[in-house]
């Protein structure tokens, strides 16, 4: 990615060079620079917020109770995930915070699932020395499953969308909410379908 974008940049300012419009180029650069920064500081604002009402949400216990309400579905996603493992909350918990669109604050908790998916994974290569399956840089079923379900990430509230559309002056931000919920509806009915499927392609060494 790096030595793309040098190429990009690099094919930007030789064709700028060319057509005299390198001025052009240092505004485009300078007012692209404030943007960012204002957007940032937007940002900032909107992610703070919504933060610390999942802190608050997980400090009163709501967290756990909506996780306890998602283990049949965290059963079916993840049927080799022992029941009562610490992954199970981790994993509810980037779940909920994507649905509101909450990408940042989803990192945390998505990072932790991680980290106990890692552990339980060497738990089971001790037990299953032979296996050629296993092993600290394989990932698992559960791992690729997660990943999965999280890239194509369902929102019922596109938090971040809806606060960029604010910024550059959409008249109406929230607009977005309507395609944005059928849109990752599809997605992660794509990516648990894709899962199911290679979980028995798996099964039976298709």
């Amino acid at each position: 990615m790096n030595y793309l974008w040098a190429f990009m940049i690099l094919i930007g300012i030789v064709y700028a060079a060319f057509h005299g419009t390198l001025p052009a180029i240092t505004d485009a650069a300078l007012d692209s620079a404030k943007e960012a920064v204002t957007l940032c500081i937007t940002m900032t604002g909107v992610m703070s917020f919504w933060v610390g009402l999942m802190k608050i949400a997980e400090t009163s216990g709501i967290i756990a109770g909506l996780s306890k309400k998602m283990q049949p579905i965290l059963r079916f996603l993840f049927p080799g995930l022992p029941q009562g493992h610490i992954a199970n909350e981790y994993i509810a918990t980037n779940m909920i915070a994507n649905m509101f669109g909450l990408g940042w604050a989803a990192t945390p908790a998505g990072l932790k699932a991680m980290e106990a998916l890692q552990e339980l994974n060497l738990e089971r290569c001790k037990k299953s020395q032979t296996s050629k399956y296993c092993g600290p840089n394989i990932a698992t079923d559960e791992m690729c499953t997660f990943l999965i379900v999280n890239i194509s990430s369902l929102q019922l509230i596109p938090v971040n969308i809806i606060a960029y559309r604010g910024q550059y002056g959409s008249v109406n931000p929230s607009a977005i909410v309507g395609p944005a919920l059928l849109a990752t509806c599809c997605s992660t009915l794509a990516a648990i379908v894709f899962c199911k499927v290679k979980d028995v392609l798996v099964k039976h060494r298709i």
